[in-house]
């Protein structure tokens, strides 16, 4: 199973402002970025992957770094585990890793057959399957609105419940196969599955509004002057990442005769940042990826 860290060299390059500071990799996965921010620090420099995935943290014992640690939790909750302003710089790197897909066990892929579960963290909540049993069909495509952008969610949450009433949907070919035979758009390049797929996978995550909540957290914590940089897959977590880093309008009673102005709390350093060409042909999933870097002023 191949890992490849998305935009490894440019977002590495922003974060690293103090080769002796503490960083913190809010999405560890397969640990690609972390393996090169470990490469250029200093041996007084610190380093905390987190991710909620027990797999990812299993992984991350192969690293042997005197200055490095993996914490099994996710990342909303980084303020548990760090001092305020103690954090030279964030990274988020958004989405799911690549090698959730290449386990057909984890029931992330709707081209390979497994059990439709679709969490991070398996040992936490229930499968997506047990979710789909007692859903009903507007809360289906509410969520193939909300979270995928599916133009088609009324008659694919039509076809998802008359199909779980004659035999339930424990699997995701099961799931993949009743999209892709009622969707309009079968023949275009992409699945007709995937954007169901991401959905459901957002949802029974939590992932946007864990993302927003440790954002607000990731703020307390940085140090003045520190990165906060983040690679997005979709403009739900685009969306996210440009409303929170906006400057805030700061607003004066009417009789007060002074204008309403901007608080910024952070510098925008790099905007839609893309990956080169050359990135995008070894990895493909890498075209849809938006880098943005912040620095807290």
């Amino acid at each position: 199973m191949l890992h490849f860290p998305v935009l490894l060299e440019e977002s590495v390059d922003f974060l690293l402002n103090d080769v002796n500071g503490h960083y913190i990799d809010c999405t560890f996965g397969r640990g690609g970025h972390s393996k090169l921010i470990l490469e250029k620090l200093s041996k007084d420099g610190l380093l905390t992957g987190i991710d909620k995935d027990p797999d990812a943290c299993e992984y991350a014992m192969k690293f042997q770094n005197d200055n490095f640690k993996i914490i099994n939790d996710s990342f909303n909750n980084i303020e548990k585990y760090f001092k305020e302003e103690s954090i030279s710089g964030i990274l988020y790197d958004l989405g799911t890793c690549s090698t959730h897909l290449d386990q057909p066990e984890r029931g992330f892929s709707f081209n390979k057959d497994g059990p439709l579960d679709m969490r991070f963290n398996n040992k936490i909540g229930i499968p997506f399957s047990v979710w789909l049993e007692n859903a009903s069909e507007e809360q289906i495509r509410d969520i193939l609105y909300k979270y995928g952008d599916e133009k088609h969610a009324k008659l694919i949450s039509n076809a998802i419940v008359k199909s779980k009433i004659k035999n339930k949907i424990t699997t995701t070919t099961q799931l993949s196969n009743i999209i892709k035979d009622i969707h309009p758009e079968k023949n275009k390049k992409i699945h007709p599955a995937t954007k169901s797929f991401q959905a459901f996978r957002i949802f029974i995550n939590n992932e946007l509004e864990e993302f927003a909540e440790s954002l607000k957290a990731a703020e307390k914590l940085l140090k003045l002057g520190g990165y906060i940089v983040t690679i997005a897959f979709h403009s739900l977590e685009d969306n996210i990442i440009k409303n929170f880093f906006k400057p805030s309008l700061v607003s004066f009673p009417k009789d007060i005769p002074i204008n309403n102005k901007e608080e910024k709390k952070f510098k925008c350093i790099a905007k839609k940042v893309r990956a080169s060409k050359d990135e995008t042909n070894i990895n493909p999933r890498s075209r849809s990826a938006i880098m943005r870097v912040f620095q807290k002023i």
